[in-house]
């Protein structure tokens, strides 16, 4: 097939993996980044270690010869033209980015957006234009060491939304440099079925300071959980979007079990399957709080559900509950210990 020319938008853990596969697979990548970051990639390049089933790891470098590092937007899309770029910021890092832009906004090319959340296609379309914004996911799971150092712990695909002339080539491209590409006739049905695996153990984690599996071992915390995903499943199908299963994600199967299931059926399962998938890995959110950086995408992610129950007139009280609480304690009105692991001190706020 025809190799492509694409600009990665950072070299954080998505865009390594993306972006160095695709220059693995011989496709024409830039990477921009931070001047002293983009200084040291261009000295070392980037390092993808894969594990197998068995925790074995095979390792591909890429060096930097057959990839270029610039450091700022100007100078790398003086390497294009570009077929498409990724993006995968933190959905906090969205309008900034854009803001970064103005007031002559960058020949950008069209843009595969990979990061989290239902809210960043539409903001980045408003920006640049509905027509260079194709909706996509990543299932798998990447560890991130450094910029342009990742590990990827578990295999399991990407998604990209179809109706964009280039989202077939996409998809090909992709799947030929191993990445399990899968096309989705629905971005919505994608994107916010990827957002209900986000919302599992993420939010009480970070408040609470547990990991998942302690989470699901707690039958209140735990009837929060399923009181978070049954809000979104109905504000979803208010709006028409269903649960779809990702490249290896079973999201139809976690929505079975989340409105209809027993809890006491639903929770060891579960409870196993989030465990199992993080490994000993903390979940996002509370990475990002206990870093001390100040931003939480709780707001792109439980308070996208909390917005939508509010113009649909649909209750979403746990969502609203975590939102503000996660807020609260990453905005500093809260101390940041003020809910560690006290279970029973975020159940009884829940209304």
């Amino acid at each position: 097939m025809t190799k492509l020319s694409v600009l990665s938008i950072g070299a954080g853990a998505i865009g390594t993996y993306i972006g160095g596969s695709l220059a693995f697979h011989r496709h024409k990548v830039t990477f921009v980044e931070r001047p002293q970051v983009a200084e040291e990639l261009r000295a070392r390049g980037l390092h993808i270690e894969a594990m197998n089933s068995r925790g074995e790891g095979s390792i591909f470098i890429i060096p930097p010869s057959v990839v270029a590092f610039a450091d700022s937007l100007d100078e790398a899309l003086a390497y294009g033209p570009f077929d498409f770029a990724i993006f995968a910021l933190k959905s906090f890092d969205t309008a900034p980015f854009l803001e970064s832009l103005t007031p002559n906004p960058y020949p950008l090319p069209s843009i595969l957006c990979l990061s989290n959340g239902v809210d960043n296609e539409s903001t980045l379309a408003h920006a640049l234009g509905h027509n260079r914004v194709i909706a996509g996911t990543v299932t798998s799971s990447i560890g991130r060491r450094a910029a342009g150092d990742i590990v990827l712990e578990r295999l399991r695909g990407v998604g990209v939304a179809a109706g964009h002339p280039l989202s077939k080539r996409l998809v090909a491209a992709l799947d030929e440099a191993g990445l399990q590409a899968q096309l989705f006739p629905r971005a919505a049905d994608m994107k916010w079925s990827k957002m209900l695996t986000n919302l599992l153990a993420n939010a009480t984690s970070a408040i609470l300071d547990m990991p998942p599996a302690e989470i699901f071992a707690h039958p209140g915390l735990y009837r929060l959980e399923i009181a978070q995903l049954r809000e979104a499943l109905a504000v979803m199908r208010a709006q028409g979007i269903r649960a779809v299963d990702l490249p290896g994600t079973p999201v139809r199967l976690l929505a079975f079990a989340a409105r209809y299931l027993p809890l006491a059926i639903s929770r060891p399962l579960l409870g196993k399957a989030v465990g199992g998938g993080r490994g000993g890995k903390m979940p996002s959110f509370h990475i990002d709080l206990h870093s001390g950086r100040g931003k939480s995408e709780v707001d792109y992610l439980n308070g996208a559900v909390l917005r939508a129950g509010e113009r649909l007139d649909i209750p979403t009280p746990v969502n609203k509950l975590l939102t503000e609480t996660l807020l609260g304690l990453t905005q500093g009105e809260i101390p940041l210990g003020a809910f560690a692991r006290q279970p029973e001190k975020l159940v009884s706020k829940r209304k």
